[in-house]
């Protein structure tokens, strides 16, 4: 079963990010809190949603979240329209086979289909073979002509720091 994300979700989803840098072989990068993700998810103005994939119950025990996928609005200048980020997509492993990934990117395409969304965007790393077949066959195709690019840590501070990046700007949307 697929459903929206709630506030008593945020220990099991912070508990999956954990997992999933560790599966991806960077845990130490994954220093977001639970409260950072429940002030993102849950807040006054949140900007980031999570749906959770869940196995039925077993006797004596409530459904067990065993997934789940976080994303965000992005927006097309080509297409004039939003899309959905995929952010992160997990399922535990022994969950996987039982067809949750799936739900959960099949939820995320309804949820693009019915809004007007025109694309639905990941990343995947290189390596993870097992993740890039099971996106193909669901259509998914790779942005090959591509480069992602990344600006952080002390080269982010420092161009921000630089003569004329305060540009007179104001009002900056959050």
């Amino acid at each position: 079963m697929i459903r929206t994300a709630t506030p008593e979700d945020v220990p099991a989803i912070h508990a999956m990010i954990r997992e999933l840098a560790e599966y991806e072989r960077a845990l130490e990068h994954a220093r977001a809190t639970p409260e950072q993700l429940r002030e993102a998810l849950f807040g006054e103005h949140p900007a980031v949603f999570a749906l959770i994939a869940e196995e039925a119950a077993e006797a004596g025990r409530g459904a067990e979240p065993v997934g789940f996928a976080l994303w965000f609005r992005n927006f097309s200048t080509w297409t004039g329209t939003h899309g959905v980020y995929l952010e992160d997509l997990y399922v535990r492993p022994h969950a996987r086979g039982g067809g949750h990934g799936r739900a959960l990117l099949a939820e995320l395409a309804r949820i693009c289909v019915e809004r007007g969304y025109e694309r639905f965007e990941w990343w995947v790393l290189d390596w993870n073979e097992p993740s890039i077949g099971f996106y193909k066959s669901l259509g998914a195709e790779p942005m090959e002509e591509w480069t992602v690019f990344r600006l952080a840590g002390e080269p982010l501070r420092a161009l921000a720091a630089a003569p004329g990046a305060d540009g007179g700007a104001s009002g900056h949307p959050e």
